[in-house]
């Protein structure tokens, strides 16, 4: 079969009969080799065929390495990645979506692990809106989200319910962080309000749709009055706060919108305009109970809040609280 022909992770799940969790599972493990195009992963004709042959005489091994931890955001566009649970971890165990790019929701995975051993922990890095909807669908179990809300002030909650209704569903604090832009060191563009951003000469790096930092962007221009032709740059798109800084910091935009702690992974300037508050939702229900107790607990325990206390810009005061739970 030529090496010109490719396959997206739609079309080898529909190949192999299987879910597209498991096609990210067998990528994540380095049993099918991919690599990106665009904002698509895609995987060769020859890579899937020697896989199909590996798995047909059993012997199913990886066939690269799998990417450093630390390069796992960089495919954050694919919805929905997932990580592979530590190893000795059965594939029979209860999979455990969690969705958010932060690397507090890695700690938070590590945790679970350790404490419940009925459960397999998997990431998919996705935005606070798609991560949302893959709840409704039943595609996540928790979900992060930092949400903002023009008309209320408020922070998720307004598009919780509304996506939500109907479920029965508990909403827990996980942090609370600033949020505002990246701008270059010095500020050389003296950028310090969203109003900013429409002055001739600057050129911002925006956020993915449905993404929290592009929603907060979206509605502070709504709010003021601003459109979205009136930025230059509103249409180019990073994937990753961490992203969005280093085209900051290298000369590509002047400003981009992204929470304080990849500020100082890349040397930039940071903006601080609102506090955002950082949440975690996950649905009740009687098959689930026994997981969500074990998230409340390492949320209120010392030594997690300890772990996460080494992280710059978390404000952790309020982290384990309950803020919104519906019966």
């Amino acid at each position: 079969m030529s090496e010109e022909i490719s396959y997206t992770t739609e079309e080898i799940a529909k190949l192999l009969r299987v879910s597209k969790l498991t096609v990210y599972d067998l990528i994540k493990k380095g049993e099918l080799p991919s690599y990106r195009v665009g904002k698509q992963m895609r995987v060769d004709a020859s890579d899937l065929e020697a896989y199909k042959s590996r798995a047909k005489g059993g012997r199913v091994r990886p066939a690269a390495s799998p990417a450093p931890a630390e390069e796992t955001p960089n495919l954050a566009y694919i919805s929905p990645m997932v990580m592979s649970p530590s190893p000795g971890l059965s594939s029979a165990l209860k999979p455990l979506v969690i969705t958010g790019q932060d690397s507090i929701l890695d700690i938070l995975a590590k945790y679970i692990e350790k404490q419940n051993r009925n459960v397999r922990p998997l990431r998919s890095f996705v935005g606070s809106m798609d991560s949302l909807v893959s709840m409704y669908h039943g595609e996540a179990d928790i979900v992060s989200t930092h949400l903002f809300d023009g008309d209320t002030g408020e922070y998720n909650i307004p598009y919780i319910r509304r996506l939500l209704m109907g479920y029965s569903y508990v909403v827990v604090n996980l942090a609370y962080r600033n949020a505002g832009l990246y701008v270059a060191q010095g500020n050389p563009k003296g950028i310090t309000a969203w109003e900013d951003l429409t002055r001739p000469g600057v050129r911002i790096v925006n956020r993915e749709k449905g993404s929290g930092a592009r929603v907060l962007l979206d509605e502070q221009m709504r709010l003021k009055g601003i459109s979205r032709f009136a930025i230059a740059g509103y249409e180019t798109e990073e994937s990753s706060h961490l992203g969005v800084a280093g085209k900051v910091a290298t000369g590509q935009a002047d400003a981009g919108v992204g929470i304080e702690k990849a500020a100082a992974m890349v040397n930039v300037d940071f903006i601080p305009l609102i506090r955002e508050r950082y949440d975690l939702v996950m649905i009740k229900k009687p098959a689930n109970m026994e997981w969500v107790e074990t998230v409340l607990g390492i949320l209120r325990s010392e030594s997690f809040r300890s772990e996460l206390s080494s992280i710059r810009g978390y404000d952790l005061s309020l982290t384990g609280t309950v803020v919104w739970e519906t019966e």
